[in-house]
Parts: structure tokens; sequence; C-alpha cells
């Protein structure tokens, strides 16, 4: 009997394999927790605008290996572009066996209209200045790699760890004001085209609040990141949940690979599905 959680639908965004601050040893670990009939990867997954031959971990390589494994045994797979996998949108509409690649995804869920994308189309920096968004990439991730160098020495000397960018973020009123903005954006464009839950990554903001416009509501949900908040979404029992995966200082260590063969099954979408409530 499998001891892995059975769930309806995960959305996982902004895992950012082949870059440092990318914990990939957890997620293959969350991965290997859960058993979903849905799996929906809401972009910036494999981070291509940074993608280096010289960096791409066997962890990173087990990430998409379990993905892979997933759809073979039965798990439909959306994978959904964001800014930094931005080069598979020429790939849109594309499928192959259990696996689909494209922009955004809808979904009437349980009666619910529930609208998918990463979200990067409504950021004002991204369309305005991608060099400058990719700048700032860059200096993100140096702020990740330094940021867990000091947190290993806190974790040595028994403290308790810190974050850097949750800081930049919370303490600077424009970052604040940024995050705001985008999801009272996203909130009132879903009304607007008459969805009842939108759900989007790109800001790592993980996150589930019901929000208004023009008198009517919108749940939003936000997936987070696997970069630092280390968090999903989770939808059974006709409710969606935040899960994140438990901080710890024991030292992640991943089972050998498996060589089972099994998994290389690689418009908008829109399907009507309903659950059954346990």
């Amino acid at each position: 009997m499998s001891d892995k959680r059975p769930l309806d639908i995960v959305v996982i965004s902004d895992v950012h394999l082949g870059i440092y601050g990318c914990h990939a040893k957890e997620l293959v670990q969350y991965l290997d927790s859960i058993d979903p009939k849905i799996l929906v990867l809401n972009g910036d997954i494999i981070d291509i605008w940074q993608f280096s031959k010289r960096y791409f971990p066997k962890a990173h390589t087990k990430v998409i290996r379990r993905i892979l494994k997933m759809t073979g045994k039965g798990t439909e797979v959306y994978y959904l572009t964001g800014n930094h996998d931005e080069a598979l949108r020429k790939f849109a509409g594309f499928g192959l066996g259990n696996l689909t690649i494209d922009n955004k995804l809808i979904l009437e869920v349980d009666g619910k209209k529930h609208w998918f994308f990463h979200g990067d189309v409504y950021d004002v920096t991204m369309k305005n200045s991608k060099w400058l968004a990719k700048l700032g990439g860059k200096g993100y991730d140096l702020l990740i790699i330094i940021n867990r160098l000091v947190n290993n020495i806190l974790e040595r000397m028994g403290k308790e760890k810190m974050s850097f960018s949750k800081k930049v973020k919370h303490g600077v009123k424009q970052a604040v004001k940024f995050i705001s903005d985008f999801e009272q954006v996203v909130a009132e464009i879903a009304v607007d085209k008459g969805f009842d839950v939108v759900c989007c990554g790109h800001i790592h903001q993980p996150i589930i609040k019901d929000m208004q416009h023009n008198g009517k509501s919108v749940t939003y949900l936000n997936s987070g990141d696997w970069v630092e908040s280390l968090t999903s979404l989770e939808y059974t029992n006709g409710q969606w949940s935040l899960y994140q995966y438990p901080v710890s200082k024991a030292r992640v260590v991943l089972p050998e690979e498996e060589e089972d063969g099994s998994a290389m099954p690689w418009e908008d979408i829109s399907k009507v599905i309903s659950f059954p409530q346990q």
C-alpha cells in the first residue's frame, strides 16, 4: 500500500532548476510524498535565463525524472511557461501522453472556474524593461547564495536562519507596493473574465486570500517558490491549502536513482473536472 498522500491537484512554481538557490533535494522529497491526479507546473521550473552547463546537479535532474515518472503513472502534468523559461512558449499547445505545455490553463473544478498562469505578463518591469528584470534576477541569485552561506554558519552556531530577500521585500515600501499591485491587478482581471479562482506564481509570495473588485469576489492563489519559501498549493476534499516543506537542520540525502524506464511522456487548455469528496 502506497504511503504517498493522495491529492486532486498540486501546483508548483518558481523552482528555478539550474541556479544555486534552488532547493531541488527538498522538492524531490516532496514529490516522492504525494500522488496527485493533476500536477500544474506554473512557470519558472527550469531557469533558462541563467542556465549553465557547468551547474546542473544530480538533484536537479532528479526533479525532472520524478515529474516524468508521475506522467507515466497517470498524473496529468501541465507545464505552464513563465518568464525564466519563456523559450518554451514556442511549444505552447504541445502535448504527449499525460504532459502538456502551454501558457495558461483553465479548469472548472467542482463547479468553480479556475485560471492558472505564471503572472509575468502583468509585471510592468517584465513588459517594459526585460534587461532590467534579468539583471535583477542575477542580483537576486547572488543574494540567495550569500544568504545560504550565512545560514550554514548560523546553523552551526545553533542560531535561527534568516531570509535576506524577505527582509528586503518587506522592508522596502516599493517592493511591498509592487506585490500588492500585482495581486490586485490579477484579481481585477480574473473578476472581469468571470473566474472564481486565479492562481499565479512569479512573485515568490505564497498565499491564499479572497479579493474584491466591483462588488464581486475572487480567490487569489500563489504557489510561492522552491528557492526560499519551499511551498506548493494542494487541492483536496474541495479545498485549497498551502503546503510548506518543514524546516529542518538535517542534511537532505536522496536515495539512489531507480532506473525503471517508465516515463518519457512529454488553444488554451480548458476542461471540466469534478473530484468526489471523501
